[in-house]
């Protein structure tokens, strides 16, 4: 199946999609700012350059959205129907990456945490956010 947008319209449409200081990463910054946390960001001497950095938990975060890093099980995470194997190979591609970025920090002794753009919903924000400082919490005791 084609492409339903021409050139044009999916060159603009792809150039709105932000990488860093996206909606989401904004959130969770913002709450953990609040809450006492300090932090750095996108440091690029980290493999895949996480979103957020906490030097004093060893601990990074990265701020995954569902679609793009392909959330199994998720409501957020569907396959488009047009150009299908290309978004499959694309997302799929991603994941392996993600995987190994993962690796490549916790091999360093750092906590990695993922946090998906679907946990971030209203309902769900306040727990994830009391979830996530909890976790990192814990690392300084380890």
């Amino acid at each position: 199946m084609a492409d339903v947008h021409n050139k044009e319209v999916r060159s603009f449409n792809m150039s709105r999609i932000r990488s860093k200081d996206t909606k989401p990463e904004l959130l969770v910054r913002k709450r953990l700012f609040s809450l006492g946390f300090r932090y750095r960001l996108h440091d690029k001497s980290f493999p895949g350059k996480p979103d957020i950095i906490l030097p004093k938990y060893r601990t990074v975060i990265f701020i995954n959205g569902c679609f793009w890093h392909g959330h199994e099980g998720c409501r957020y995470f569907v396959i488009p129907k047009s150009r299908t194997e290309w978004w499959t190979a694309k997302i799929g591609k991603t994941t392996i990456n993600d995987r190994k970025v993962t690796e490549q920090i916790r091999l360093t002794g750092w906590q990695v945490l993922i946090v998906w753009e679907c946990e971030l919903k209203k309902n769900l924000v306040e727990k994830t956010i009391e979830n996530l400082a909890s976790f990192i919490k814990v690392s300084i005791n380890n």
